[in-house]
């Protein structure tokens, strides 16, 4: 009898294909055939079921169990029915409101910001070199797509490029890195270009995790979390280890709290992964220099692999707090540390100032990786062959803006400047509105672009959500959805504490929409208390 293993049989169409399927099907049961026909323009190997129907091949019980059990509750069933409330809005159906907000992603543009005249500029030059002629183009920008475009294969970005990410840019990213932690080096062979971060955050866990039952790879996350980490883990039949973020303390990470969740862990896991991200998604916190000091010290003397998250670093909006990046305080803390540590810290041009997420730009930087590792890390990435080469340039551009002697250099600060000081004011208008609405408690907005305030939903409401089979916030978010037409993302899609609820919203909208949306949101919570009490 063959195996009932999961597998995919390759034949080539040549005399005897048949007979090799049998001969494949007696140590597994193929669930596909890849046929390729040797004879050129010859037909691929025809099934014995031809004009008969069967059963799908592919099913919710026969696909990949991991993949099933996925979540991403930034674009889950909330963010479903919003689309579906646009399609009823525009065929004419009525609702109490006349157009969708949708605040549930940190999606810049699409909110309304504009981009920044400079990146979008090399850009345009390195896809279409014949601007090179245009006068209207600055020199700065035509001399960094030049420079880019000779990194380039037949100095075309539609070329590929590298597995690891082009060159030049590589070396620019490096010196970002040290021009950022005060001359600290940074060596370009430590630098993989990726699609977004979220690329490289899945590549470094993937390359971590091993083990059966009890030596199973357990990755440390921080609750709340980005989703982006409990879908990865999911995916690669991991163990999720939640810390919890101290919420009566500005969500603060607490090293207690980290060696509670490592030690209990270890009873079921094999716990050698600790995620961080700050600032915070979707927290908002900027962790202190102090607070970092600590948590290298806890990875170094628990052996644990270090990712810090730091796609917001500089999104820091409050005027007590500063960014401070891990490297950096790694090797600050002397070689002890920063010569045993491993570290990957992530960057990309979807947050911070720019916004681009659309290009899927990002870095990761991997310090203190072992040299087998560094090849199978790169053998790996090699199979998806490159980054976007688009990305990559608009990476580029973030890591090597305009310098003040250079033409372009006042107009690109006047719109960072702009983009960020908009950032802060939003984010203290959100923290300052929420808690003057009985039932919302809204911790400072410290950093990145997300407010995640606490919301008090009644008994009744909670007893009313178990009977349609929802968590309490889930019901408390569709029906926002619905009365108000504001889709927002529900808490429990990030993880919080047993008895609490949150949702998390942007605020990304433009400043005169972001107030309708809160206050929209204050009548709505206060008719929701009303209803429910």
């Amino acid at each position: 009898m063959p195996r009932a293993v999961d597998a995919v049989a390759v034949l080539v169409a040549m005399p005897g294909a048949r007979i090799g399927l049998a001969r494949a099907v007696r140590g597994c049961w193929p669930r596909g055939v890849l046929c390729y026909s040797t004879a050129a323009g010859g037909p691929a190997v025809s099934s014995p079921l031809d004009g008969k129907s069967r059963e799908k091949i592919l099913t919710l019980q026969s696909m990949n169990p991991q993949v099933r059990a996925v979540e991403y509750a930034v674009r889950g069933p909330i963010v479903l029915r919003a689309g579906e409330i646009e399609s009823e809005l525009q065929r004419g159906v009525v609702k109490p409101f006349c157009e969708v907000i949708k605040a549930n992603i940190g999606d810049a543009h699409a909110m309304g910001q504009q981009p920044i005249t400079f990146l979008r500029q090399v850009i345009a030059l390195c896809t279409y070199p014949e601007l090179m002629d245009d006068p209207s183009f600055p020199l700065d920008a035509k001399l960094r797509a030049s420079k880019i475009l000779q990194s380039c294969g037949g100095q075309s970005l539609g070329s590929y490029s590298s597995s690891q990410g082009v060159s030049c840019i590589r070396e620019n990213v490096a010196q970002y890195i040290m021009q950022r932690d005060g001359g600290i080096p940074a060596d370009p062979d430590n630098i993989y270009l990726t699609t977004g971060a979220s690329d490289g955050i899945a590549s470094i866990l993937k390359i971590l995790v091993s083990g059966e039952e009890k030596s199973r790879t357990g990755i440390m996350i921080p609750i709340p979390q980005y989703p982006l980490y409990s879908a990865a883990i999911s995916e690669l039949d991991a163990i999720q280890v939640n810390y919890y973020l101290d919420e009566e303390n500005c969500w603060a990470l607490d090293v207690n709290e980290l060696r509670r969740a490592l030690y209990q862990a270890r009873d079921y896991c094999n716990p050698k992964v600790l995620c961080i991200i700050n600032p915070g998604n979707p927290t908002g916190q900027v962790q202190s220099r102090h607070c970092i000091e600590e948590v290298i010290h806890f990875a170094w003397e628990e052996g644990l692999f270090l990712l810090a998250d730091e796609v917001y670093q500089d999104n820091v909006y409050s005027d007590n707090c500063k960014f401070h990046s891990f490297k950096k305080v790694l090797y600050e803390m002397g070689p002890e540390y920063f010569t045993n540590v491993e570290l990957a810290s992530f960057h990309s041009t979807s947050k911070g100032y720019m916004g681009e997420c659309g290009y899927r730009g990002g870095y990761m930087e991997v310090v203190n990786l072992h040299r087998d590792i560094a090849a199978q890390l790169v053998k790996m990435l090699s199979v998806r062959l490159c980054p976007p080469v688009s990305g990559q340039a608009a990476m580029d551009v973030v890591v090597n803006p305009p310098k003040p002697e250079e033409e372009s250099y006042n107009r690109f600060i006047r719109e960072k400047e702009t983009v960020l000081s908009n950032l802060a004011y939003k984010a203290k208008l959100t923290e300052e509105i929420f808690n003057q609405i009985p039932g919302i408690k809204c911790n400072p907005l410290q950093g990145a672009m997300y407010a995640f305030p606490r919301i008090f939903i009644p008994d009744k409401a909670i007893q009313r959500a178990k009977e349609l089979r929802m968590a309490p916030d889930m019901f408390y978010c569709m029906q926002l959805l619905e009365e108000t037409g504001i889709c927002v993302v529900p808490g429990s899609g990030f993880g919080q504490k047993e008895g609490t609820y949150h949702f998390r919203m942007t605020i990304l909208p433009a400043v005169e929409k972001l107030k309708t949306l809160l206050q929209k949101v204050k009548e709505f919570h206060i008719k929701f208390l009303d209803e429910y009490s």
